[in-house]
């Protein structure tokens, strides 16, 4: 390309067809508009979303799976280190309609909720850019039958909404890095304690660190007792932590973890972690996604 470019123009016009020079000018203007591709190489992490998006036009079909507690009271050779017992299992879909904007649609047992996402890219990390820039909205309904007469007053009652904006950084090709501040807003009817707050702040930390050609080590942690959380509470909450071991394979991108939540989504983990990493409450887990191509795409010039 640098050759090309300091050759006399004169002489480009006399031996290039003008469609080659075409050709070459639009190369040009793709390493002016270079943007860093694939800071992490899923949609999500452990618990945490990530920055990425779907492609257009590509439609992802995820299973997620948690099983029971490790060791402690629940755990142990009986339930085989909580193989036995599923505390949630999550379906979804989720479709690009542009390269920045993905919709999802999932189902989870934590509470037999189903939820909606919408997933905007607005910041795309580049040579002017240090960071990217994704906002994040997912909206949760509880189905399942109330556990008294009086839980669920009205069918707002069993809705929740959790707002995101996920800041994400690659710094090399093996070592990418997000902070994802957020806001829970659910019922009082969805309060376990009533002492606890209905809205809650939460602030996710995680990254990724590459340690083979397909194989990462993932981690997040999400901050939610000592923001807007009270102190003095009844019931023991805790915060949602996770590591794991990213795969992949191709057509998709397989993550096994361990994590102390019980459940998959944000509207569910983020208020109701009740298990602690010191006390057995770590779980096994898994995440897979298997991506499609709806339809036809434009073709790359």
């Amino acid at each position: 390309m640098t050759k090309i470019l300091i050759v006399p123009m004169f002489l480009i016009c006399s031996f290039l067809k003008a469609q080659n020079v075409d050709s070459i000018m639009a190369d040009i203007s793709q390493e002016n508009d270079y943007k860093v591709q694939a800071t992490f190489k899923s949609p999500r992490l452990v618990l945490l979303q990530t920055n990425e998006t779907q492609k257009a036009k590509d439609l992802a079909f995820w299973v997620g799976h948690r099983f029971g507690d490790i060791g402690g009271e629940f755990g142990g050779s009986n339930t085989l280190y909580g193989l036995d017992v599923a505390t949630d299992l999550y379906l979804g879909f989720d479709y690009g309609i542009t390269d920045k904007l993905t919709i999802g649609i999932g189902r989870s047992k934590f509470n037999e909720s189903y939820s909606a996402l919408i997933k905007y890219r607005l910041l795309w990390q580049d040579d002017a850019m240090p960071v990217s820039i994704t906002f994040f909205e997912q909206s949760s309904w509880i189905t399942r039958k109330p556990f008294s007469n009086n839980e669920f007053g009205s069918e707002g009652d069993r809705i929740s909404h959790f707002f995101q904006a996920i800041i994400a950084r690659k710094f090399s090709p093996g070592i990418s890095i997000m902070v994802n501040p957020g806001f829970l807003v659910r019922p009082e009817a969805q309060v376990q304690d009533f002492q606890d707050s209905a809205n809650l702040f939460a602030l996710g930390l995680g990254g990724r660190f590459k340690i083979l050609k397909r194989i990462s080590i993932i981690a997040d942690y999400t901050f939610v007792n000592g923001l807007s959380r009270p102190e003095d509470l009844q019931s023991d909450f805790y915060n949602p932590f996770g590591v794991g071991v990213e795969i992949e394979t191709g057509g998709h991108v397989f993550a096994l973890n361990f994590q102390n939540s019980q459940a998959i989504i944000a509207n569910n983990f983020i208020p109701n972690t009740t298990k602690s990493w010191s006390d057995g409450g770590v779980r096994f887990g898994f995440m897979i996604s298997r991506n499609f191509s709806i339809g036809s795409k434009k073709p790359d010039n």
